[in-house]
């Protein structure tokens, strides 16, 4: 097989012939069709993530068919296409997994972080997580809803019943999220990187009540703001931004240190709360609610060999919507 693989931090991916992986016992193997780039694949290439392992192949919003089963994964599997995530194993016995909080489970493994994901013609993965996608949809399209769709569904669920939802960083999960949010019947509000007008009339697009600068103040107060920019300066910014009471959730699994900032902007029962990984319950629930509230994402597709000079776009903010290597 072919893969884009990160030998150290801090370098470029190099493409690389590997031998097949062979799925061992509760493993499926997929033919990858699609893979979408995410911010995270980012931090694993900084080396910003605790024990990453190398060699390591990013990518984890995944999108192919079962081309070989492991003992134990019924032969009805094979030719199905599924999708893989970014949690991709549990223990099952942790007092987490236990409690129907796997997410937080102590002895994880990660798509493209503790395991090889994406970036490549094939991989291997438990099949108890890999989700049935069915045939609806090309696989470019329904790449971003396997990390971007799916730590958007639990952002949103964390901001609570927010009517008025502050969206700081509109790229591949703000724009998911503000079509979910928007068919919930929740007004949006968009927070971008000074002066990007481009992701402000993209929001606008997708049914953004407002949009501007994050570091502008909307019109009227939030009932709770989501951040998916890693940027801990935006957390004193969007809890100015909401209202008493007001919750500010933070999407991402990394961010810049959050600066000091006076007490008084969280008194009055304002929150922050974070978002860790994902469940099975997570994705089942949103690939059932995506095709519902009509989700379109916008992408962008290049050919796996270009995948450094697309994380370097990512890098720059580049990108409109959600970038998709296919091989």
């Amino acid at each position: 097989m072919r893969a884009m693989v990160l030998n150290r931090p801090g370098t470029e991916l190099v493409m690389t012939e590997l031998p097949d992986p062979v799925p061992q016992r509760g493993q499926v193997r997929v033919k990858i069709g699609a893979c979408g780039v995410c911010r995270t694949d980012l931090h694993v290439l900084d080396g910003e993530l605790p024990h990453i392992k190398y060699p390591i192949v990013p990518g984890h919003e995944i999108v192919g068919r079962v081309d070989a089963v492991g003992p134990g994964v019924s032969s009805h599997r094979l030719a199905k296409r599924v999708g893989i995530p970014w949690l991709g194993h549990t223990c099952g016995e942790c007092f987490y997994c236990r409690s129907e909080m796997e997410n937080l489970c102590d002895e994880p493994l990660f798509t493209g972080y503790t395991r090889d994901g994406g970036f490549a013609t094939h991989t291997v993965v438990d099949a108890d997580f890999a989700f049935p996608l069915g045939e609806e949809g090309s696989d470019e399209a329904l790449a971003p809803l396997l990390c971007a769709g799916l730590i958007g569904w639990r952002s949103l669920i964390m901001s609570g019943d927010a009517k008025r939802l502050g969206i700081y960083g509109f790229g591949a999960a703000g724009h998911i999220v503000a079509q979910v949010a928007k068919w919930q019947g929740r007004s949006i509000y968009a927070f971008t990187r000074g002066g990007d007008t481009t992701a402000q009339t993209f929001a606008k697009e997708l049914g953004a009540v407002w949009a501007g600068s994050s570091d502008a103040l909307p019109p009227e107060p939030l009932d709770a703001a989501i951040l998916y920019a890693p940027v801990g300066s935006l957390v004193p910014a969007a809890l100015r931004a909401v209202r008493k009471g007001g919750r500010v959730v933070c999407a991402g699994i990394h961010m810049s240190d959050i600066p000091s900032f006076p007490y008084s902007l969280l008194w009055e029962e304002r929150q922050i709360v974070s978002v860790a990984n994902l469940t099975r319950h997570d994705g089942v629930e949103f690939l059932n609610i995506a095709p519902q509230a009509k989700v379109r994402t916008h992408t962008t597709t290049f050919p796996l060999e270009r995948a450094n000079e697309v994380l370097a776009m990512l890098r720059r903010g580049d990108l409109v919507g959600a970038a998709v290597l296919k091989p």
